[in-house]
């Protein structure tokens, strides 16, 4: 009597940057679980804060100051660059703490230890696009015409990718032997709102600080999330000089998280 064996099936066989793919839409979509599953009006939360930091500084310059810069509707002016804003703020705040809050797991995987810098990077990405629809309810609210330089959205998110996942792989594993610089990571951020033209644009600024103002990669982002509504606010120079220091601080978070991934491991 023959027997017949059944046909034995082969598991799929994933390329490396497959499984990476893999581990990071997992791991992203783990965080936002966890951030919204104890939370009613999780997503409301995300939103809220630059809603209300929009809010005061609205009302602070419009009806308290005489307001000088930007443009009208000045809520939007806000919220274009206030809502990109969060996302680097937040991201790079977080990857201060990526190795220390998830030692263990980190010790016991073996995928790529960048995925738990750009996991960050990404989640946060996806509560800004969530955002988005806060911006478009106000600019039809208040009138805000839109033009045809929102074409240049994608490549503000792309450029604003690059900068955040560039930082976080500098500052994450310098945490780990600095624990100062956490606070310091804060410090910074915190004048570095203000050194961007978030509550300003870069044409409220002098001639010659305008030109400084271009090595801030941030000026150009914000640049051309702003050109959706306001043309006027789209800065070439900017945004050529913010996307190649991008690309510059990704090579150098790269050549940063290689030699100092090993000594990372045997720390936490």
């Amino acid at each position: 009597m023959v027997s017949v064996s059944a046909p034995v099936t082969e598991r799929p066989r994933w390329t490396p940057a497959a499984r990476y793919r893999h581990s990071l839409w997992l791991l992203t979509v783990r965080d936002l679980r966890v951030r919204y599953s104890t939370s009613f009006l999780g997503y409301f939360w995300s939103i809220l804060d630059p809603l209300v930091m929009a809010g005061i500084y609205w009302f602070v310059f419009t009806e308290i100051f005489d307001r000088g810069v930007g443009f009208d509707p000045y809520l939007v002016f806000l919220l274009a660059a206030l809502l990109p804003w969060m996302w680097f703020n937040g991201a790079v705040s977080d990857s201060t703490r990526a190795f220390l809050k998830q030692a263990k797991l980190i010790r016991s995987t073996a995928i790529p230890r960048t995925i738990w810098v750009v996991r960050l990077v990404l989640s946060k990405g996806i509560e800004f696009l969530l955002s988005l629809p806060v911006l478009a309810v106000f600019a039809v609210w208040l009138g805000a015409e839109l033009h045809w330089q929102i074409v240049y959205f994608p490549l503000a998110i792309v450029i604003q990718t690059v900068l955040t996942v560039g930082v976080g792989l500098i500052v994450a594993p310098l945490v780990v032997f600095f624990r100062d610089l956490e606070r310091a990571t804060k410090l910074v951020l915190r004048f570095l709102f203000y050194a961007s033209p978030i509550i300003y644009g870069i044409g409220d600024l002098p001639g010659p600080l305008q030109f400084w103002m271009s090595f801030n990669p941030l000026a150009g982002i914000f640049s051309l999330y702003r050109a959706a509504f306001f043309p006027a606010e789209l800065n070439w120079l900017a945004v050529g000089i913010g996307a190649a220091m991008s690309v510059l601080l990704l090579i150098v978070g790269v050549l940063v998280f290689r030699r100092a991934e090993r000594s990372v491991l045997k720390e936490i």
